[in-house]
């Protein structure tokens, strides 16, 4: 979409501010969603490295044998976090040359309101990562895991993991004025959030330090709810007992609702503070 037609379709609306925002919303939502469309390549890129992951990472493990054939199982959960995850740096990424365009000034001079502008963004990237996720999970059988009605709350829970780490690449893009910074900044902080989410290994029975460091990462929660809300692997072995292992807090294990709770809350407070930052034009 050009700028002088996002410039028109952010025009003031007749029927009030309301409408505006839903319209906003609806505009950038689909600007991200003709991105998506017309880019294919990065559609087969974002899938590339976490497909590779699954099945070189997961059948050279899992071919060991004993307890470590569950393990391309265990590792599905955290190769559709992978995959969800790319979208939202991608976002971000978007903004920052949106900044040295000069496009994004475009789009805060118009009278809308920010909030709406970021939430018709995150829109966007969730729904991204929604659709990246779907072959995905067309792999469930192929990795053991049935396919069950239950893969729908998986895709569903994915789209809400997608708009909450969208959000965080949003609020970093509108405090980061380099996109040189962000691809940094973005890169240092997902490599070890996602090492110690629970992605890779079990976190049962982890040295206290870097079990309070999985604790208090926020990515934990989300594969643990994504583990928890799979179809139980279609195999003839029960699954071993660190399959099932994930963040607990004193011996309680909080429900998926709070898990999911757990990812999208603060996404949400640092969107809110995203937006009165970028209510002032640079």
């Amino acid at each position: 979409m050009s700028s002088a037609a996002m410039s028109d379709a952010l025009s003031p609306s007749p029927t009030g501010p309301f409408t505006a925002d839903l319209r906003t919303v609806r505009i950038l939502w689909r600007r991200e969603m003709t991105r998506f469309l017309r880019n294919r390549a990065r559609l087969v890129m974002g899938l590339a490295a976490p497909l590779l992951f699954l099945f070189v990472l997961g059948d050279g493990i899992g071919s060991a044998g004993g307890d470590l054939g569950h393990y391309q199982a265990f590792l599905f959960p955290g190769t559709l976090l992978m995959v969800v995850q790319g979208p939202a740096v991608a976002v971000g990424t978007v903004i920052m040359w949106d900044r040295q365009s000069g496009f994004l000034r475009q789009m805060l001079v118009a009278p809308v309101r920010r909030g709406a502008v970021l939430v018709g963004i995150c829109l966007g990237g969730a729904t991204t990562g929604a659709l990246y996720a779907l072959p995905v999970l067309a792999l469930a059988g192929p990795m053991g895991l049935p396919y069950h009605p239950r893969l729908l709350l998986v895709l569903a829970e994915a789209a809400a993991l997608a708009f909450a780490l969208t959000a965080l690449g949003v609020s970093a893009a509108v405090c980061i004025r380099r996109p040189e910074t962000f691809q940094i900044v973005s890169g240092l902080a997902m490599a070890p959030a996602m090492l110690l989410s629970g992605a890779l290994f079990p976190v049962g029975g982890l040295p206290s330090w870097l079990g309070a460091a999985v604790l208090a990462n926020p990515l934990s929660y989300g594969v643990d709810a994504l583990r928890r809300t799979m179809p139980a692997p279609d195999t003839t072995t029960a699954a071993p007992a660190w399959f099932h292992a994930g963040p607990e807090w004193w011996g309680w294990t909080p429900p998926v609702v709070l898990e999911l709770a757990l990812v999208v809350a603060p996404s949400l407070l640092l969107l809110l503070l995203a937006a009165r930052r970028f209510s002032r034009i640079d």
